[in-house]
């Protein structure tokens, strides 16, 4: 488990996460991080947070975004807001490390979500856009509520209840100790 200060860092997608503030710290209102990303770094995949808004400001560097389907350009002390339900992703956008300061409302169990696919980054047990596979992904994905932007939501949890069982009796969690502590 990653304290407030310590650096997290994914080898797949060269990212590296330094948390401010944890859910824990702010009766779980609030998840705050500085985004570190190298140029030319492995994008996420478009994706939905049903009940979580994330507020991007970029402190140095600059990113390009994908909003609703749009996509647009961010540079230092420029923020755009992600709205819950809405599909995005953010990636560098420039030939420099990208350093982004992240706000996730409500955190939700985002810090944990971080520590367990940077472990399993670090562990070799992703691929090489960082996901793990589907039935891992099955898990992370209902446990920490980040669904891809198509097929819609109500699709993709009915397919994920399905393949949640069949994952768990593979040996597969949402949560491991080695990466997040215990619960």
């Amino acid at each position: 488990m990653a304290d407030a200060g310590d650096a997290l860092e994914n080898p797949v997608t060269a990212e590296r996460v330094v948390f401010r503030k944890r859910g824990g710290e702010t009766s779980g209102e609030l998840l705050q991080f500085d985004l570190f990303m190298k140029p030319h770094s492995v994008a996420m995949p478009e994706h939905v947070h049903p009940r979580q808004e994330e507020r991007i400001e970029v402190v140095s560097g600059t990113v390009r975004f994908r909003l609703g389907g749009k996509e647009e350009g961010l540079s230092a002390s420029q923020t755009v807001v992600l709205p819950p339900g809405i599909p995005h992703t953010v990636w560098n956008g420039g030939g420099d490390e990208a350093h982004v300061l992240v706000e996730a409302r409500p955190a939700l169990k985002t810090e944990t979500a971080i520590e367990t696919v940077f472990g399993l980054a670090r562990d070799g047990k992703v691929n090489k856009r960082g996901l793990p596979n589907p039935l891992q992904g099955a898990l992370l994905a209902r446990e920490y509520e980040t669904f891809f932007a198509w097929p819609p939501v109500p699709v993709q949890r009915l397919v994920l209840a399905a393949l949640a069982p069949i994952a768990r009796r593979l040996g597969y969690r949402a949560r491991y100790p080695q990466y997040s502590g215990r619960e």
